[in-house]
């Protein structure tokens, strides 16, 4: 290629790195998998290192990660957050090797999983956690320490602490949280996260803790960035040092004099990497020895005594031998791919979704077909690609009719998703009643998806009315129901008809209505009469209420069986209450609230509720935007920032004080 040429490559491969970097870091949403933007990266990286007249300061091959956001407070970090440099092949390791030789003797090398997640700084005072942040863009990141509270396996307190530390670690989520939270998305038809990695960063980056908490994030500390009070020589000391004041290390991490025994333990771990139940997307080799490291130096964006191994991920062939269609609780019918069993990341695979009728169309995927799939973040099955065709295969045709109740089904203009036009089709049934008992909803115990099921199967349940006549002998008659759990499922059935209005407008399922727009519809309206009798624009002067949510409830009340059902319930003695109107409401307007510290006598969330029911709000970072630093003991940052910034600091009683007025 002539220069021009090259340079060109260079700038659209800058271009589509940065889109890409946004995408990751920014919005947790991205559009390819790691390895291929890692192709992409160091396509660059090699041309640049041929042609070093076209770097530029703002080159991904020069920048970490991705930029603070603003939805959270900027946190300048000590010691910078530093990315690492990936190999993709033995020989890749051997030069990195070779490099270290040549400054330091005789290095020794740590290696250990590298853990797929957002990487945080943790920092304590003392032996107390004080705050936390992202690794942004290395430099600075953004203080996100009221949601790392929230991880129980990170220490809040450390016993036999030092004065100061500051760690660095890996939040992730679980295989086991990952599916489970693809199951609730799945039944609540949301956009699902594309892969674990996704999934922590997207619940670590909540303005509200409480969303958080309900992720069951985990996190692995990897690194002490900055120490005070205690000496730390190398790094399997520092590991050991950590593990001891209990911080979650990785499960293990081994010391090798020679780099072919260093490769022998990257694919050792590789070989088993599908067992451990959290994502890794490689190994990471570290020079142990502090003093060597210092010797050894770094780049701009990378330490030259580290290296990342990134594992390729596992694809291989099958034949998809049929395609399921499976209609959700709104209607929508998912495709499902069936394919010939294959191993993969350790585990058999049989069967994948294929998204929507786009998705098989822009893939020409048919039955019959050769198709490569993969473990997207090493856990759900998808397909990659087409390989070749069958013989004589044809285009796949989606079905005009639903599958389970033969009705026409309908395409929006405005998205991919199919539906089945029949509220009252069976297969929509099941997952409407399932959400229909749901915590967040009717809150029944007892009436699980499996209980559900045996109910429509006999007959007893036909829709979200017949629950409520029940009777202990119905139950009963169910295989597995002894007398007492069925006494105790038809008083859990009784105690919902008090149920609050909102709670019962979010059980109806109506789409685009969740748990906040049902309580946010039944506080403007009040009662149910008024919510039936509105029209689109009672609706759309709704504070945080939209014309998709506004249009989703006209149509759901035009309905002529939906309005049925609400008159039903209220028949068989569903209250529907009056929505109360909170008297505090707007007495904290306009003002913004941080709680810090242990108060002596609400928790913070019950801080938290008080203060939003009187109409203000609450933030989880300082700024010059907040108005109010409530503090109890032990306030950390938060406090000294609010100080610095002149801030009015509040106890907990001036906190009442300001409600009672």
């Amino acid at each position: 290629m002539n220069f021009e040429t090259v340079r060109k490559r260079a700038e659209q491969l800058r271009k589509e790195l940065k889109y890409h970097n946004d995408l990751y870091y920014n919005q947790d949403n991205p559009e390819i998998s790691d390895f291929e933007y890692d192709k992409l990266l160091r396509e660059l990286e090699n041309i640049e290192e041929e042609y070093p007249m076209l770097i530029t300061s703002d080159s991904p091959t020069q920048l970490v990660g991705g930029a603070a956001g603003e939805k959270f407070s900027p946190v300048t970090h000590t010691v910078q957050m530093a990315s690492l440099h990936d190999s993709f092949s033995h020989s890749e390791l051997m030069d990195f090797d070779r490099r270290v030789r040549e400054v330091v003797p005789n290095p020794l090398y740590v290696v250990e999983p590298k853990f797929d997640g957002l990487s945080v700084s943790c920092e304590y005072e003392n032996g107390v956690f004080v705050r936390g942040s992202t690794r942004g863009d290395g430099i600075t990141g953004e203080d996100i320490t009221d949601n790392l509270i929230t991880i129980k396996s990170l220490p809040k307190r450390l016993k036999n602490a030092p004065a100061l530390l500051e760690v660095r670690g890996e939040v992730y989520m679980s295989d086991e949280n990952f599916l489970k939270l693809l199951k609730y998305q799945e039944e609540n038809e949301e956009k699902p996260f594309k892969n674990p990695r996704n999934a922590a960063a997207g619940s670590l980056r909540q303005k509200d803790s409480k969303i958080t908490a309900r992720r069951n994030l985990d996190i692995f500390v990897f690194n002490i960035q900055q120490i005070q009070g205690h000496k730390i020589n190398s790094h399997k000391e520092s590991l050991d040092y950590l593990k001891m004041l209990g911080f979650p290390t990785a499960p293990f991490y081994n010391r090798y004099d020679d780099m072919n025994k260093v490769i022998e333990e990257i694919e050792r771990i590789n070989s088993i990497r599908g067992s451990f139940g959290f994502p890794i997307d490689g190994a990471v080799v570290k020079v142990d020895d502090f003093s060597q490291r210092e010797l050894l130096g770094s780049t701009a964006k990378f330490p030259k005594w580290a290296e990342a191994y990134k594992y390729p991920p596992e694809e291989k062939e099958t034949k998809l031998l049929d395609i399921e269609i499976n209609v959700g609780r709104t209607g929508v019918l998912t495709p499902v791919g069936i394919f010939e069993p294959v191993t993969l990341s350790g585990t058999t695979v049989s069967r994948a979704v294929l998204h929507n009728e786009d998705f098989i169309k822009e893939k020409d995927i048919r039955i019959g077909d050769t198709v490569i799939i993969r473990k997207a973040g090493e856990i759900i099955p998808e397909v990659v690609a087409l390989s070749r065709h069958g013989e004589k295969t044809e285009p796949y045709e989606f079905p005009k009719v639903c599958p389970s109740c033969g009705s026409k089904v309908t395409r929006d203009n405005d998205e991919s998703a199919i539906r089945c036009t029949n509220t009252e089709c069976p297969a929509q049934l099941l997952r409407h009643l399932i959400h229909f008992v749901s915590r967040d909803a009717m809150d029944i115990e007892g009436l699980g998806p499996a209980v559900l099921e045996k109910l429509v199967e006999t007959g007893f349940v036909k829709s979200p009315a017949d629950l409520y006549k029940l009777t202990p002998m119905d139950v009963l008659s169910l295989e597995g129901k002894a007398e007492k759990s069925a006494e105790n499922l038809i008083e859990s059935i009784e105690k919902s008809k008090d149920q609050e209005l909102y709670r019962i407008i979010f059980a109806l399922g109506i789409r685009h209505i969740g748990q906040k727009a049902a309580k946010l519809l039944c506080e403007k309206l009040r009662t149910i009469d008024n919510i039936l009798n509105s029209g689109p624009e009672d609706y759309t002067s709704i504070d945080g209420f939209g014309e998709v949510m506004a249009e989703s409830v006209v149509e759901y009340f035009s309905h002529k069986q939906n309005r049925s059902l609400i008159e039903e319930l209220r028949a068989l003695g569903v209250k529907m209450p009056e929505m109360e109107v909170n008297s505090d409401v707007g007495k904290l307007q306009g003002f913004t609230f941080v709680l810090t510290g242990t108060l002596p006598n609400l928790k913070r969330s019950e801080a938290s509720k008080l203060i939003e029911d009187a109409g203000g709000k609450t933030s989880s970072s300082v700024s010059k935007k907040t108005d109010y630093v409530v503090a109890g003991e032990e306030a950390g940052s938060k406090l000294t920032k609010a100080q610095s910034l002149g801030i009015k600091i509040i106890t907990e009683s001036e906190l009442l004080e300001l409600l009672n007025k």
